[in-house]
């Protein structure tokens, strides 16, 4: 009689399996459901109304036959981030700015607060654009602008001094770079202690320096900068992901760059050959070459990968590691 109770509990744990989780059961599985999900049309927007313009990092492909697909290829990495909130004072000529690794949005209030603080009185504060406007004395004003710098999830901090009178900029690289360096220690000291964020300021978070786009099938990198930050920013990219210059032509905008992957790099780091830069370089030197251009138009800066045997897979692994070292 034991054994016969123990056959029937074990039927019907089976037969109760089927009934809850089997297809036709009550719980059935669902993760195949969304190969039966269609792309809907776009929303209707009224008139007098508008989409905020938002970038979509991952893009849904209108494939015909999608249930036939093996593998689903996996979303390509367009941007790097960090989990560390480092404070930075950069510099490229006379033009100065502070580099920190967090939203816009956070960054918001911090900067606000710190002029509310200060014995000057703040004339106006404009979250939506990231312009806050101070009273520094009888003939000049100081205007800070809070931007999303050219990483993910970055802010960079840009501070100039406006003559009242002629509205034009007053140039004093020395009395700005001493009024970042106290930002900057502020900056660090907040953020260590700060997790807010602005929902006036969310705005800003959108407006990135670096976005992707396809050009005739291949992947360009647009740069919200002018030219000679953006060879600067390009060029410390190249240097980040260890990518070997062979040369560069500034006037043309162009470095001449050799490029290994992943694999192939780590086997010649630690496949014992010798480990010395020159040997290095040597090495990438018989590896694919690459040019990278610079190209400016209309305020902006487009950054294209090119290989020299046509492989454009190459030019997007490429391109996508100088991608994730820009900042």
């Amino acid at each position: 009689m034991k054994y016969l109770s123990l056959i029937v509990v074990i039927t019907f744990l089976i037969t109760s399996c089927s009934m809850f989780g089997g297809k036709d059961g009550y719980f059935p599985e669902k993760k195949y459901d969304f190969l039966k999900d269609e792309i809907e049309d776009d929303i209707t927007v009224p008139k007098d109304l508008s989409l905020q313009n938002t970038e979509n990092h991952y893009p849904v492909n209108d494939f015909d036959d999608i249930e036939n697909l093996i593998e689903v290829p996996k979303p390509r990495q367009i941007f790097a981030s960090s989990g560390d909130s480092s404070v930075q004072l950069r510099r490229l000529g006379e033009l100065m700015w502070i580099y920190i690794e967090t939203l816009p949005s956070t960054s918001w209030p911090i900067s606000k607060n710190y002029w509310d603080t200060s014995t000057y009185d703040v004339v106006k504060a404009d979250p939506v654009k990231g312009e806050i406007d101070i009273d520094f004395d009888k003939n000049s004003k100081l205007q800070m602008r809070v931007e999303h710098g050219i990483k993910e999830a970055s802010t960079e901090i840009f501070l100039i001094k406006i003559n009242k009178l002629t509205n034009e900029i007053e140039s004093d690289p020395e009395f700005i770079q001493g009024e970042m360096e106290k930002m900057i220690d502020y900056y660090a000291d907040s953020l260590s202690n700060f997790s807010g964020t602005s929902l006036a300021a969310q705005n800003l978070n959108e407006m990135k320096k670096a976005k992707i786009f396809s050009e005739n099938g291949m992947t360009v990198i647009s740069l919200d900068l002018n030219f000679d930050r953006a060879w600067s920013s390009v060029s410390k990219a190249l240097n980040a992901a260890q990518i070997v210059t062979n040369d560069r032509d500034r006037s043309n905008g162009t470095f001449y760059v050799s490029f290994a992957k992943e694999d192939e790099r780590r086997f010649r780091l630690f496949g014992g050959r010798s480990s010395n830069e020159n040997s290095l370089n040597n090495e990438f030197g018989k590896d694919s070459q690459f040019e990278i251009t610079i190209t400016q138009e209309n305020n902006k800066s487009y950054v294209r990968a090119i290989s020299k045997n046509g492989n454009i897979e190459e030019s997007e692994s490429l391109l996508s590691k100088i991608n994730e070292s820009l900042s």
